[in-house]
Formats: structure tokens, C-alpha cells, sequence
């Protein structure tokens, strides 16, 4: 009977390590895909670099002008599983991501998946890039090529078990990834179309305005409605018409992303001011748009 009972636990804990092998396989972006990416346009891409915030994390803290383009990485995230380390992205060989192809580059967007086939941690937000066009993949790539290399080797995440077994984000992945529109709007209206694009793709605004849950992903039923500040100060603000900007017009919004102002003329601060730097940098229509979704989407309750 103690033989028997044995040789059920061996026999469902290899069924069990073979069930977490396959479902945790990285999955890369199918070659057909990869095939019909176009090559690219670099002015396009500088305004998705923008929109993306690429550069208030990559860049060196308090980088200003021309420095915010020196990707080299070592800023500091810090989470209830560890520190993040963020890495050089600049086009050095050897410290940044020089070696890698563009197909390299696309499967790290879309798909949270390292040239070298391993899971990338959702403090990258992959999981919100994967919302992302094609196109806009291909025009940063290309941007991202005329930028200047950075030789700088951050060193690796500082995490601790279980959370250092990269394997293990695959899993996370089955739970929480996924490439699908959080809010569901009227389709018809361009407008909004291009602020859903710009918030919960490019500009990954979720990834600090909502609220996580044990295991780090995403409650999308209160989605915007504010969240702990990762840096363990006060909390980032609800941004749906429940909450901070309720009370503020499209154009309060628009010109809060324009000029840093708010309608009672206080002025960004925090983290926002990189956001905030970047949202200048795009057109008119964009800010506009952003606007509009934040109008249009649900309110979460809470305070302002």
C-alpha cells in the first residue's frame, strides 16, 4: 500500500513538472508575422518612443535634454518581490541590445520573450506593449537604431525565491497576459480608438494608475482608479471621471499633458513630470485624444 501510494506522488509530481514545462514555453511571435513586419520608419518611431516613456526609465535618473536618448539603464524599481533592475536598451554590443535583430526586438514587445528564449518580468510592461501595432514596432526599432550607444552593465534583478525562477512568469503569463482592449468602446469614433491606443498600449498607464493583486497583476475592474505608489509615497491618482480629474474638461486634460498645468494651476510633480514631459513632445490630437478615452471610460470611486 506505502508502494503504491508512493508511486502515485512520483507519478503526479512528473505529470505535474511535464503539465509546468509546456504551459510555461515561451511563445514567440509566429514567422509569418515576424515576415510581414514593415521596415520601419524612424521619425514615426520617435513620436512612439515618446508615447512609449522610454526613456524615464531607461535613461540615467534626473537625465535631462539629449541624456533622456542615453539608454543605459540602472534605475531602481522597487516591489514587494524584489528590486528591478532596469537594463541598457541603448545600441551597445556588448551592455545594451546592439546584438539584437529586430525580430529579436518584436518578440521582446509583443510577447515579454528574451532573444534567448527566457520570460521577461512584467516590470518590463510587455504586457501592456503587446496592444501594440506591428508598424509602431517596427518605426521604434528603427528610431531607437540612431541612438547613441551606452556602455553600462546594470548587473541583474535582485529577487528572491521563488520569484528569481524566471520559468514561473510563464504561468503568470497564462493568468494575466493577454492583448485584448480593457474598456470596450464604440469602435466608430477615431478619436477615442486613438486615446484607448495611447493609454493602454503605448503610454501603459495602467501599469501604475491600477490597483494589483497578490501576485502582481492587474484589477482591471478598477481600472485607472488609483494604486500604492511603487516608490512608497502616498498613492499614484484615479484618473476616471470618479476620481482626481472627475471634475476636469477634454481640454483640462489636454493642456495638463501640454504644459504641466492643472486647472487650479498647480503644476505636475513626482513621476508624472517625465509623463507629463513626454505627452508634450506629441501632437495636439494625441493629448487630445488621450482626453477623450479618460472621459469616456468607466468612473471608479474614490478620492480625488
Amino acid at each position: 500500500m506505502i508502494r503504491k501510494l508512493a508511486l502515485i506522488v512520483a507519478l503526479a509530481a512528473v505529470v505535474g513538472g511535464l503539465a509546468f514545462y509546456v504551459l510555461t514555453i515561451p511563445q514567440t511571435l509566429p514567422a509569418d508575422v515576424l515576415a510581414e513586419m514593415p521596415e520601419g520608419d524612424a521619425e514615426r518611431g520617435e513620436l512612439v518612443f515618446w508615447a512609449g516613456g522610454c526613456a524615464s526609465c531607461h535613461a540615467a535618473d534626473n537625465a535631462e535634454g539629449d541624456d533622456k536618448l542615453k539608454l543605459g539603464g540602472g534605475h531602481v524599481l522597487a516591489s514587494d518581490f524584489g528590486d528591478f533592475v532596469v537594463p541598457n536598451i541603448s545600441t551597445d554590443p556588448s551592455t545594451g541590445i546592439g546584438s539584437w535583430s529586430r525580430e529579436d526586438f518584436a518578440n521582446a514587445m509583443l510577447r515579454g520573450v528574451s532573444p534567448d528564449g527566457g520570460h521577461y518580468y512584467p516590470s518590463f510592461p510587455w504586457t501592456s506593449y503587446s496592444r501594440m501595432k506591428s508598424g509602431d514596432v517596427a518605426d521604434l526599432w528603427a528610431f531607437m537604431q540612431t541612438l547613441p550607444a551606452v556602455e553600462n552593465d546594470p548587473g541583474p534583478h535582485r529577487m528572491g525565491f521563488p520569484f528569481n525562477i524566471r520559468r514561473g512568469v510563464g504561468m503568470w503569463k497564462l493568468l494575466y497576459a493577454g492583448n485584448e482592449p480593457i474598456v470596450p468602446l464604440d469602435e466608430s469614433d477615431e478619436k477615442l480608438v486613438r486615446g484607448q491606443y495611447l493609454v493602454e498600449a503605448l503610454g501603459h498607464c495602467g501599469e501604475c494608475h491600477t490597483p494589483r493583486d497578490f501576485a502582481g497583476g492587474l484589477n482591471n475592474s478598477e481600472w485607472l482608479g488609483g494604486a500604492p505608489n511603487p516608490d512608497g509615497e502616498g498613492r499614484i491618482p484615479n484618473i476616471t471621471p470618479g476620481g482626481t480629474i472627475g471634475d476636469w474638461s477634454e481640454a483640462d486634460i489636454a493642456y495638463y499633458l501640454e504644459s504641466g498645468f492643472t486647472p487650479e494651476f498647480d503644476s505636475v510633480g513626482g513621476s508624472m513630470v517625465d509623463v507629463q514631459e513626454n505627452m508634450a513632445k506629441l501632437p495636439a490630437e494625441d493629448r487630445d485624444a488621450i482626453a477623450a478615452y479618460l472621459k469616456a471610460i468607466p468612473a471608479v470611486e474614490g478620492a480625488r
